[in-house]
């Protein structure tokens, strides 16, 4: 199955090609609309001619967060989450050889990948059970045990980007997100 998340069919496939890419939005994915922060990788590579870890981490980080920054920037606060872009690259680079679907490929079991997820920068627990609930339902990885460590998120349904495979579904998740703040204030 084809990423179609951001509703641009080229950022879309960057997402689909580059297991960094894909890392690198859901990172992104927080106090921004989904599909802005996933279509942040194809905006990376597009003015740093690359997504290749090992050159991100390595670039001037005021050089770095500049071309994050401008218009239309990568997130809305594009200053912090390129110099964490950056520190994800670093970790991808060092502890998974620059290939980033090493995190999950090499993982034991879904506690395991879990876990590994977790200690990204940028991923707590609930992003981390949302990323691997993308990666089995969009990617096919599944480790045993994968849908007890992410709970709600394995169910069938419309409750995050591991759920939208095309506008409609977008505009699902959106409204399960926007019934459940209005069932938490009320």
């Amino acid at each position: 199955m084809a990423i179609q998340i951001t509703g641009d069919a080229e950022a879309d496939q960057v997402l689909d090609s580059d297991p960094f890419a894909l890392l690198v939005g859901m990172m992104l994915d927080q106090q921004y609309p989904m599909e802005h922060a996933f279509r942040g990788p194809a905006k990376v590579l597009e003015r740093f001619g690359t997504l290749e870890p090992g050159r991100i981490a390595a670039a001037d980080p005021d050089e770095f967060a500049a071309l994050c920054s401008t218009t239309p920037a990568i997130h809305r606060f594009p200053g912090s989450m390129a110099a964490r872009l950056q520190e994800l690259a670093r970790i991808v680079e060092d502890e998974h050889g620059g290939d980033a679907s090493r995190i999950w490929t090499e993982a034991s079991s879904g506690k395991d990948l879990l876990k590994r997820v977790m200690a990204l920068p940028g991923f707590g627990k609930q992003k981390a059970q949302i990323f691997v609930a993308l990666l089995a339902k969009q990617r096919d990885v599944r480790p045993e045990g994968w849908e007890a460590v992410v709970g709600d998120y394995a169910l069938d349904g419309h409750r995050s980007v591991a759920d939208v495979v095309d506008a409609d579904s977008l505009q699902k998740v959106r409204d399960f997100k926007k019934m459940k703040k209005a069932a938490a204030k009320g």
